[in-house]
């Protein structure tokens, strides 16, 4: 049995590293880490719970209004306040805005270089400019690692990069292409940007964001603006974005067999009712192959593995956190939320696997129209590349979304309603953010947070192995699955990023300042 550790996963969010014990080359156990500590429940302690909405934003610089909007409606929910119509459409056109540029982000400048070949830019004979630069620093690149005797061109920007050949695309025009379309995410993703800013005042951490609503509602001059972009960002969506990954898929049909998982939960988002009803994604768990309700008592945090010493398979609502760095046994930082006491994978393909199956009638649409052209069936979907299509099937969705709940804005209402703070209380946030199941939790005594806690989806999909020894998603999405190279393991850091962990939602402070690895940063 040999050990492969991985550290750090690059081209995610956070610091997480994924050792692996292989035999024959295949993976039979995983040990997927958390290696910084999260910190944002202690700090929120004391403080005035209107102070959590900005605070929690800090969570994430990727996802912020998720954060936000859970935090304001779990201090909403404690103070029996229901957001008006214009408060829900704002908040759901943001937080739908920033889901787009969240899985333009992921494909593209995240997981795209884990399959297109970037040495494809030296046959280039086009004369786009920006593509032509990017041959220019390949070629300076090549020139100085010829003289070392170094074949492998790290080609900044497009780093890092597994050596190799047979990882990556042959096709040399649909790597241009896709090298073309990286650089023009890059404007899409700002735009994107520029469209959650318009709604809630500016992103990340938007100010806007409000218990009882949203601060303002914009003028007829920036809706127009805003319909312009969503323009721009749906063109890209569909003629760029949705054939890039199929592309993807079909040089990579192996992908379809590893990576699974079977469990999944959402709690549902974007309300089409005032009282947060009726989500456009629905609400709801799966289970081998089965949907049910969802049923929020039924979610726990074990901690047996975790490097906590509080007690263990609470409720969010009862949770604790209190760090212990030393425990024996523990290898994560993260805890281990089950549902009914099993894992459960949360995010876009587990929005996606519960609409289906629950007969929501864009996404199954969709998807048919997805396992059509590849010639696959809805099981080999529930794989790696079936999360990578689930994000392209959501940002077109939510661009025709937007642009519905733009149209029922009331410029005669005020988006929010008051909201006062209870001497005592206790609410719930929880819905999704782009990377799946987001719920805060809130308890007020004397008018001050008495505790909080927050579960983000990576604290669902990359939780440590639970008080009966049994691994997260991303832990048993790895098991079984074939490693051609030992140095380098690009299969299972390929499997990890189609999770599209964030540990920055689960940390907060360094280790007790103990260094654990060192790189460059190009």
């Amino acid at each position: 049995m040999k050990k492969i550790i991985i550290d750090p996963i690059t081209r995610i969010e956070g610091h997480l590293s994924v050792e692996l014990e292989v035999d024959n080359g295949i993976v039979k156990d995983v040990f997927v880490r958390g290696d910084m500590f999260r910190g944002f429940e202690t700090i929120l302690l004391g403080r005035n719970p209107f102070d959590a909405v900005q605070i929690t934003q800090r969570i994430c610089g990727v996802c912020p209004i998720s954060h936000g909007i859970e935090s304001s409606r779990c201090v909403e929910n404690a103070c029996s306040v229901i957001p008006n119509t214009n408060g829900r459409l704002i908040r759901n056109i943001a937080l739908a805005s920033n889901f787009i540029q969240s899985h333009i982000l992921h494909f593209y400048h995240l997981s795209a270089l884990d399959f297109v070949d970037i040495t494809a830019i030296l046959k280039y004979t086009g004369k786009d400019e920006k593509l032509n630069r990017i041959k220019a620093w390949a070629q300076s690149e090549l020139s100085e690692r010829t003289k070392k005797n170094d074949k492998f061109i790290a080609c900044s920007p497009f780093l890092p990069r597994y050596e190799g050949e047979d990882f990556y695309i042959k096709d040399t025009n649909l790597n241009i292409t896709a090298i073309a379309n990286y650089i023009k995410a890059l404007d899409i993703r700002m735009k994107a940007h520029k469209l959650v800013a318009i709604f809630v005042g500016r992103v990340p951490h938007a100010i806007g964001l409000v218990a009882g609503g949203v601060a303002g509602l914009p003028d007829k001059q920036a809706i127009a603006m805003a319909e312009k972009i969503l323009w721009e960002i749906s063109d890209f969506i569909n003629n760029s974005y949705i054939p890039d990954v199929i592309a993807v898929a079909k040089n990579y049909l192996d992908y379809l067999n590893i990576g699974h998982f079977s469990d999944f939960l959402a709690y549902g988002e974007f309300p089409q009712q005032n009282d947060g009803t009726q989500p456009y994604f629905m609400r709801g768990i799966v289970s081998n192959g089965k949907k049910s309700e969802l049923d929020l008592s039924k979610i726990t945090e074990q901690v047996r593995f975790s490097r906590y010493s509080s007690e263990s398979n609470l409720h969010p609502s009862l949770g604790k956190t209190v760090a212990d760095e030393k425990k024996e046994n523990a290898y994560s930082w993260i805890k281990a939320p089950r549902y009914n006491g099993k894992p459960m994978e949360v995010g876009p393909l587990a929005r996606v696997v519960i609409n289906y199956l629950g007969g929501h009638t864009e996404i199954k649409r969709e998807v048919d129209s997805l396992l059509s052209n590849l010639g696959i069936s809805f099981t080999q979907f529930q794989s790696s590349l079936g999360r990578h299509a689930s994000r392209a099937i959501e940002a077109k969705l939510l661009c025709k979304k937007i642009s519905e709940w733009i149209s029922l804005l009331d410029y005669n209402q005020m988006p929010r309603n008051v909201c006062e703070i209870p001497q005592s209380g206790n609410g719930a946030g929880v819905g999704e953010a782009p990377r799946g199941a987001l719920g805060h939790w809130i308890s007020i005594k004397n008018h001050v947070i008495e505790n909080y806690q927050a579960v983000v989806p990576t604290t669902w999909n990359a939780s440590p192995k639970d008080d009966s020894g049994i691994g997260g998603p991303m832990e048993q999405a790895l098991l079984n699955i074939s490693i051609k190279d030992e140095k380098n393991p690009i299969e299972a850091a390929r499997v990890v990023r189609t999770f599209d962990p964030c540990l920055a939602c689960a940390v907060h402070c360094l280790n007790n300042g103990r260094k654990i690895s060192e790189y460059r940063v190009c």
